[in-house]
């Protein structure tokens, strides 16, 4: 990378094309391609990711992506690179806070290593008391809630101020208010939602893609399709470091075994009286069951067979079934007719 390199990020991703903002100019986007020689090296190009552009066209607002930078961070779901904090958005009432589902998506959000925000909507739906429930409750969990209410315009800046300068994915289940909020935070997002539509030439609200926004004063913010449904297909014995309670006790003391799962086993640390320890076996016997029918399956290179091309390159290919696509040899052929034939021979023999 050279000083008079052309950088942006990547805000929205359509087919083969990527609208880059660039970080010279927020307010100027290139329609762009990915080089062909990114495609032969398998370069994935994402949302969020910092990428080098070249050959511009101002006029067209086009370009070409040469190069995607590191990352330093990459989720799968939803595709989203360079993502420094997840937002979690609850509502405490319409519908009522569920400690159970609120516990899922917690547990897949921890799971991405990234710093954790969690947001609590609607608070103008609750009394003075039950917030303060609601706050004890979840400091037991180890978390430290926001809480704002987008209607009365309460604790928006607090939360604006903590996104400043990052890179956010807004996640949470439906009717909690995430559109709302997100309105609130980023007050012309809908025009920014209108060009970008329009030059990727699809529909503003049927897209299920993944788009950066940017925060006034900075930053960027990420509506999440992909997160809406959490799964929790982490590792059985990696499950209790997401949960925060059993992290503590997991720092003050040790379990007897190493690959203690915390949940008959003797000497154990982390099982006991700790309200979400239900919700942990709970998603214990998920992430179990889960990774049995994972084993069941056959793995992917018991299908393939490894080529050497003649350039040295390595690659993968399909095997074919056991002698289902093989000819037959002519020795074979003979002895197959052979044995037919002392067949019937033996059996006219034994009418006769």
């Amino acid at each position: 990378m050279v000083d008079h390199d052309l950088i942006g990020t990547v805000v929205a991703v359509q087919a083969n094309f990527y609208q880059v903002c660039l970080e010279n100019n927020s307010t100027q986007f290139l329609l762009c391609t990915r080089r062909t020689r990114l495609k032969k090296i398998g370069q994935k190009v994402m949302v969020g990711d910092r990428v080098i552009v070249e050959e511009p066209d101002w006029q067209d607002s086009r370009g070409a992506i040469a190069q995607v930078l590191p990352r330093t961070t990459e989720l799968e779901r939803p595709p989203v690179a360079n993502a420094d904090i997840i937002l979690l958005v609850f509502a405490v009432e319409e519908p009522a806070l569920d400690p159970w589902q609120l516990s899922r998506f917690l547990v897949k959000a921890e799971s991405t290593t990234l710093e954790l925000c969690l947001c609590l909507n609607k608070c103008d739906l609750i009394t003075v008391e039950q917030r303060q429930q609601w706050q004890g409750r979840l400091k037991q969990w180890g978390y430290d809630a926001s809480y704002v209410s987008v209607i009365q315009q309460q604790g928006i800046n607090r939360l604006w101020e903590r996104l400043q300068g990052k890179i956010t994915v807004v996640a949470g289940p439906s009717g909690v208010g995430k559109s709302s909020l997100i309105r609130t935070l980023i007050p012309t997002i809908d025009l920014r939602v209108g060009k970008v539509s329009g030059k990727l030439q699809r529909g503003r609200h049927t897209t299920r893609h993944v788009e950066l926004f940017e925060l006034p004063g900075g930053g960027l913010l990420a509506d999440s399709p992909g997160f809406n449904q959490p799964d929790l297909d982490c590792l059985p014995r990696d499950l209790a470091r997401y949960f925060p309670e059993a992290r503590i006790r997991l720092q003050k003391a040790t379990c007897q075994f190493s690959n203690c799962l915390h949940k008959d086993e003797p000497n154990c640390v982390v099982r006991g009286d700790w309200e979400r320890y239900e919700y942990y076996l709970d998603f214990l016997d998920k992430a179990i069951a889960l990774q049995e029918i994972l084993q069941k399956q056959p793995d992917r290179e018991s299908n393939l067979k490894l080529m050497v091309k003649r350039s040295g390159k390595s690659q993968y290919e399909p095997k074919l079934q056991t002698k289902k696509y093989r000819r037959t040899n002519r020795k074979t052929k003979h002895q197959n007719l052979q044995d037919i034939y002392e067949t019937q021979l033996q059996e006219e023999t034994e009418d006769s």
